[in-house]
């Protein structure tokens, strides 16, 4: 919350590396991240301390994507991530598995960008090129007046619709000592210059520019999941100091935020979800707190190991008290 783009503030803590499916959720209308896949990745220190090699977050990252395919070996799948990710050794990893995996993330907008390796003629001495000519640079494509811009409407955050200037193109993303990648990048900007220009690249060619764009700006739901995880669920929360509690407590509750949403999912069955109002705080659409809160209510009433016999109309107090009490708790809690 601190840090700026001339002043970077860091602490100590914990990096998790999440994967989350983005799914719509038809009570909220709107779609929704849900973790399924956590692991932890220690700093570099904590490598140094006990002389091992360090495992870097594109490490892990890599290292999930195959763990994803090997559960889902013929699903079609889409990997969303952010700018941390943006380096040739995630998207080579994912286009290399026999099943490839379709990712999505920023392109460095001074990366290295080549034409396809012209076909070997026979007789051709040498081991076979690994890329084509040079290609312009994005930034200086940005700044050529030759440039083929094209304006499109794009679904943007906050689920408003905004009209964004494309360019995109093929190219060949190489750099020595790792396999060349086939990529699609797309250029865009702001009409008003709201926002600088930013570029972003898919593996795979057969999805269009609007549709790359609008995928990578759900990204932003995966931040919306962590904030609702800390604020309702309690995670950075937690107080361990043995290993083995630190790396399930974590995932544990970032998995309770999927296994609520699934929870409510059976429940409601396609009925709408009354979200809550109040005098200061009017909402649109209902909320995980709104969710958290139903799921509750359903399960709290439930006497698995009860010794008393069942008596309808009383449970020590009203039934009618009790609903409310259950009803008021479950918000509040």
């Amino acid at each position: 919350m601190r840090s700026s783009k001339e002043f970077f503030v860091k602490t100590s803590g914990l990096r998790w590396v999440s994967m989350m499916l983005l799914a719509p959720i038809p009570w909220a209308r709107w779609v929704w991240a849900l973790p399924f896949l956590n692991v932890l990745a220690p700093s570099e220190r904590y490598y140094e301390q006990r002389g091992w090699r360090h495992k870097k977050i594109t490490d892990w990252g890599r290292q999930m994507i195959r763990q994803l395919r090997r559960w889902l070996p013929d699903r079609y799948l889409v990997v969303v991530a952010d700018s941390s990710y943006a380096v040739l050794e995630l998207p080579a990893c994912a286009a290399g598995l026999l099943a490839p995996v379709t990712v999505i993330t920023r392109l460095w907008l001074d990366a290295a960008l080549y034409d396809p390796a012209p076909v070997r003629k026979p007789g051709t001495n040498g081991r076979p090129r690994k890329k084509g000519a040079c290609q312009p640079t994005l930034q200086a494509r940005l700044v050529d007046p030759k440039t083929n811009w094209e304006a499109l409407p794009v679904a943007w955050y906050g689920g408003q619709q905004r009209l964004v200037e494309v360019a995109s193109g093929t190219a060949i993303w190489y750099h020595n000592g790792l396999p060349p990648v086939p990529i699609c990048w797309v250029l865009l900007r702001d009409p008003q210059s709201h926002f600088s220009p930013q570029a972003l690249l898919r593996t795979d060619q057969a999805i269009s520019p609007t549709q790359i764009i609008e995928w990578f700006v759900l990204r932003w739901q995966v931040e919306l999941t962590f904030h609702e995880v800390r604020t309702h669920l309690g995670v950075e929360t937690q107080r361990q100091w043995s290993d083995l509690a630190i790396l399930r407590t974590t995932p544990a509750l970032l998995g309770l935020f999927s296994l609520r949403t699934l929870f409510a999912q059976t429940l409601f069955d396609g009925k709408p979800l009354p979200e809550r109002q109040s005098a200061w705080y009017i909402k649109a659409l209902p909320t995980f707190a709104d969710t958290l809160a139903f799921v509750r209510q359903q399960l709290w009433p439930v006497t698995l190991f009860g010794m008393s016999p069942a008596k309808p109309d009383m449970v020590e107090i009203p039934r009618a008290l009790l609903d409310r009490l259950t009803d008021t708790l479950a918000l509040a809690a």
